[in-house]
């Protein structure tokens, strides 16, 4: 059987700790369990502030998400001709196939790709260079209204898709 005094000598040694865990120089039984509760509920308050801060941050990025997907980004093309190659810059909103509409532009010029750099996160943005097969002399404005014809052309097939499907 334990005895009261293995008892205590078990808690005194099992409380030694908690000192230590709680910051308190008080040897008071009492006083260190309230200083370790009082220690629970600040890192609990704190713990809730996070979790507040967190859903608000969540609900911001969810707001911009939102905002983004309604932007309605204009149609930009920038040609520029340095040396032999076409520097090309391409902005419009996203849709489907974009990128093959205007690389097929790119080839009924008689264009080659050199290298070329998109994004399509939250709208259609291409950078490319590109170098004719011949060099016979393409003007910018030619590689221009290709693109734009591009981008118009596979714009015209999305609404049809959308006339098709909303009839059915």
């Amino acid at each position: 059987m334990v005895t009261k005094l293995q008892r205590r000598t078990a808690s005194r040694r099992k409380l030694q700790f908690l000192p230590t865990l709680s910051n308190t120089k008080s040897v008071k039984r009492s006083s260190i369990v309230l200083n370790v509760l009082l220690q629970c509920h600040k890192l609990k308050v704190k713990l809730e502030e996070i979790h507040r801060e967190y859903q608000n941050l969540m609900t911001i990025r969810n707001q911009y998400f939102t905002l983004l997907k309604h932007i309605q980004v204009s149609k930009e093309v920038k040609v520029e001709k340095v040396g032999e190659e076409f520097v090309v810059k391409v902005s419009c909103n996203k849709g489907r196939d974009k990128l093959i509409s205007i690389l097929e532009a790119f080839e009924e010029l008689g264009l080659n790709v050199v290298r070329a750099r998109v994004n399509c996160s939250h709208f259609f943005a291409m950078e490319a260079i590109a170098v004719a097969q011949d060099q016979k002399t393409t003007d910018i404005n030619d590689v221009t209204q290709a693109i734009l014809m591009a981008i118009e052309k596979q714009g015209d097939e999305h609404i049809k898709d959308f006339r098709q499907v909303s009839k059915c």
